[in-house]
């Protein structure tokens, strides 16, 4: 008996948007036809708002992480992100038809496209999860690795099958190559095979598959079964690079995308520098006079703290902090500041908490040591340390080290070198799929971490 056919992540977020477009569309048009006063009405504004309420609810999902298929399963998570990117939508487009072309509503049909959509896109929503609650959702998967790198078996296996996250895929089978080729033919492994739903392969040689294993793989290919390598199973899932896989994960690593000069990323960066660096110019210089005065009392001492660490190309560079910790914090050694640290002082803490303490990093973008978004730069004693454990950790040091960036919203504050080296693979992936959406993703993500106080 066949098995039921499991949807892969990319035809069910494909069911999800065409359900939200469906919703979107139906909500523009009760807005367009019926909120707004008919004798404003014409082709001109309903092409306008149609296109720009559509851009406006993809850029905000896509940014917003909104059709994460993780998070799309948990309840709590739908009804908070539903409410919260639906009014933003609603909002944007009711203040855009209102400056653009000065209408006039009825309110009745305005206060239901404003009040009635956010709610319409959580019960579909809703429906969706519970839907695929019921329906096979998991891929049972096929791991091939190289027979010597079976000391990194299990932790492999449990990045596939999710320890912290849901990836959808189960290991079921795993095969080392060279190991128990014996193996590969006989009736008891053939029909094993026959039951995954997907290859993921991590090996050094592709050409060095047995004979057998790759007759199997291409059958499976012909039967429509998903084939995957562990480097682009482990990017699609985490949006990280694997950097502790095994050997082919190095070589996809250096395939980074700076060969081509991309204009609009060079001119969207200059935007975002230029704009940034006076909003947070501004308040960067208003509240260096109360953090001076509450240092007088709660944290005596000097008010910044200088360091060095490296940037662009290997080169060392001076970066400014206000203090938040004891006056010898580092008596003993460079050390990374951990979530309790005692070092930290009462204030400190606070200055932590809300990010103040980032704030004369603008200092260094005023410079050009430094940008807004890109791989935070690190001491020079700890890039030494990473670079004996890493051959390729100095690869982002191909771009200049942001205020923030992808490993700072993705990933919990690094308390020490193995913290460094998980955040290395989100740095990677930043390098090489760095591009304007990405760097809204950040910036959209930066704010909310300040805003809702998840520092140190």
């Amino acid at each position: 008996m066949a098995r039921p056919s499991i949807l892969n992540s990319i035809e069910r977020k494909f069911m999800l948007l065409v359900g939200d477009l469906l919703i979107i569309c139906s909500s523009i048009n009760l807005f367009v036809n019926y909120a707004i006063d008919e004798e404003f009405v014409s082709f001109g504004l309903k092409a306008f708002v149609f296109s720009f309420g559509i851009l406006i609810y993809l850029g905000l999902s896509y940014i917003l992480d909104f059709f994460n298929l993780e998070k799309v399963a948990r309840r709590r998570y739908i009804l908070s992100q539903s409410i919260y990117i639906s009014a933003i939508f609603v909002f944007l487009v009711f203040v855009f038809t209102v400056f653009v072309y000065d209408v006039s509503f009825w309110r009745i049909p305005l206060l239901s496209f404003l009040i009635l959509t956010p709610i319409e896109i959580w019960l579909w929503r809703l429906f969706f999860g519970n839907v695929f609650r019921i329906i096979p959702t998991v891929k049972k998967v096929f791991y091939v690795y190289d027979a010597n790198s079976e000391d990194r078996l299990r932790e492999n296996v449990d990045y596939i099958n999710g320890e912290d996250a849901n990836t959808f895929h189960k290991v079921k089978l795993t095969y080392a190559m060279d190991k128990d080729s014996l193996s590969i033919g006989k009736k008891t492994f053939n029909e094993a095979v026959e039951k995954v739903d997907t290859w993921i392969l991590n090996v050094k040689d592709y050409n060095q598959i047995p004979k057998k294993l790759e007759k199997l793989l291409l059958e499976s290919i012909l039967k429509g079964k998903e084939v995957l390598s562990y480097t682009s199973f482990y990017e699609n899932i985490y949006e990280a690079m694997p950097i502790r896989s095994h050997y082919h994960s190095f070589y996809e690593l250096l395939q980074l995308k700076n060969k081509k000069i991309r204009y609009l990323q060079v001119v969207f960066s200059f935007i975002v520098n230029f704009v940034l660096s006076f909003f947070i110019g501004i308040i960067f210089f208003s509240v260096c006079p109360i953090v001076w005065f509450f240092n007088l009392f709660l944290n005596r001492g000097p008010l910044f703290y200088t360091q060095l660490r490296v940037g662009r190309y290997g080169r060392e560079f001076k970066i400014y902090k206000f203090r938040s910790m004891v006056v010898d914090a580092e008596k003993t050694g460079a050390k990374m500041a951990t979530k309790n640290d005692s070092r930290i002082t009462p204030f400190g803490r606070v200055l932590r908490t809300f990010r103040i303490d980032e704030l004369p990093q603008i200092l260094s973008v005023i410079q050009g040591n430094m940008t807004f978004i890109g791989p935070r730069p690190e001491r020079k004693v700890f890039v030494e340390q990473l670079d004996d454990m890493l051959p390729f950790y100095s690869i982002r040091h191909l771009y200049k080290p942001g205020i923030t960036g992808w490993a700072q919203v993705k990933y919990k504050y690094g308390e020490d070198l193995q913290d460094s080296i998980k955040k290395l693979e989100y740095d990677l992936y930043y390098i090489k799929n760095k591009s304007i959406t990405l760097d809204l993703r950040i910036i959209f993500k930066t704010i909310t971490t300040v805003l809702f106080s998840r520092g140190v």
